[in-house]
């Protein structure tokens, strides 16, 4: 099992260091791509893990894939790699873009439809939806689930705001039975 206390340390020293050198956006457009990269490359992970690669070739490895990135995240990346916690690069992405979004007044949302969502359609759902978590707006993930009769279901972090059809006639069932 992953510490989450490791990973929230390190991605709140890179947060406090991105604020104090008024980087936030550069290093969170950076993080978004290290965290991409890292989870979507299974090639990557197995040299992460391999015994047979010693640790100067997986920090070279690691260089030359993020070598368009900044001082701070690759100094990040190799100082990760020094103390064998690679496991925890997608963990520290993650806290990292919520500490970003917290300071701004975000939060990321999973928008569930029947179909793709209009750029409009995810404005008003994010203006709906932004105040009952108490945020300015949301991050939208759109979501096509045809599994869904019609309406949408939200999910931002751990709540879920389900107005599907397939919900409604569900709480319908409930209380004509209940």
């Amino acid at each position: 099992m992953m510490d989450t206390g490791v990973s929230k340390r390190y991605a709140l020293a890179l947060f406090q260091i991105a604020k104090e050198n008024g980087s936030v956006e550069q290093l969170e457009e950076e993080m978004r791509v290290v965290k991409a990269v890292v989870a979507n490359s299974p090639d990557l992970q197995q040299v992460f893990k391999s015994p047979n690669i010693s640790l100067e070739q997986k920090k070279e490895i690691v260089k030359n894939a993020f070598a368009s990135a900044s001082v701070s995240v690759q100094n990040m990346l190799m100082l990760l790699m020094d103390r064998h916690r690679e496991d925890y690069i997608v963990s520290i992405c993650e806290y990292f873009l919520q500490f970003v979004n917290d300071e701004k007044g975000i939060a990321e949302a999973k928008v569930y439809s029947v179909r793709q969502l209009t750029d409009s359609e995810k404005s008003a759902i994010s203006a709906a939806f932004a105040a009952k978590v108490g945020k300015r707006s949301l991050n939208i993930e759109n979501i096509v689930d045809s599994n869904l009769l019609g309406g949408i279901k939200v999910r931002i972090g751990n709540k879920i705001f389900d107005g599907s059809l397939q919900g409604k006639l569900a709480r319908l069932q409930r209380t004509l039975l209940g």
